[in-house]
């Protein structure tokens, strides 16, 4: 198993109203995660979503991560304009150039962006698992579908296999 950490558009263009606390909550569990990932030398990608609709253009406030979670030095970033992650970027290139087969994903919006990319990363035969809570919708029982219908690991379960991973 070689895993990398996806975290897809935990941008502050969507982080207001309701999203807050959910966004919140989700940050939490990723960067719970990240130092294990770090220590074992396994890709960090950062999807940052490109609508200008949105606010969420390079160079802008809206355009970066939320305060709570920030993209280190050596952390892989890539920009989207599609829903799924692989669609028209360089995320498929980048994982097959780390030997990655495994995908933990976490992020924004359960139902939109990170339920696309899972499905995307199962369509290029990648074995996609959501961090279980790591993912954040405008509503808990979309997170919730999300997480049932998808393939799940809790971050405790997560960082013990991580234990047992070498390069």
């Amino acid at each position: 198993m070689k895993p990398a950490l996806m975290i897809i558009d935990m941008q502050k263009a969507y982080y207001g109203g309701l999203t807050v606390p959910h966004m919140d909550a989700a940050a939490e569990y990723i960067n719970y995660v990240i130092p294990t990932f770090e220590a074992k030398g396994l890709p960090i990608i950062w999807v940052y979503n490109v609508d200008e609709e949105d606010g969420a253009v390079p160079g802008k406030e809206a355009f970066e991560f939320i305060d709570s979670l920030k993209p280190a030095e050596g952390h892989i970033k890539i920009h989207k304009t599609y829903s799924n992650s692989f669609n028209k970027t360089e995320a498929d290139a980048v994982l097959k150039e780390y030997g990655v087969d495994t995908i933990v994903m976490a992020g924004f919006c359960a139902e939109f962006c990170v339920l696309s990319t899972y499905r995307g990363a199962r369509d290029l035969d990648y074995f996609p698992v959501l961090l279980k809570n790591g993912i954040a919708s405008r509503k808990d029982e979309n997170r919730e579908f999300v997480e049932n219908i998808s393939e799940t690991l809790t971050a405790g379960v997560l960082i013990n296999l991580l234990d047992h991973v070498t390069q």
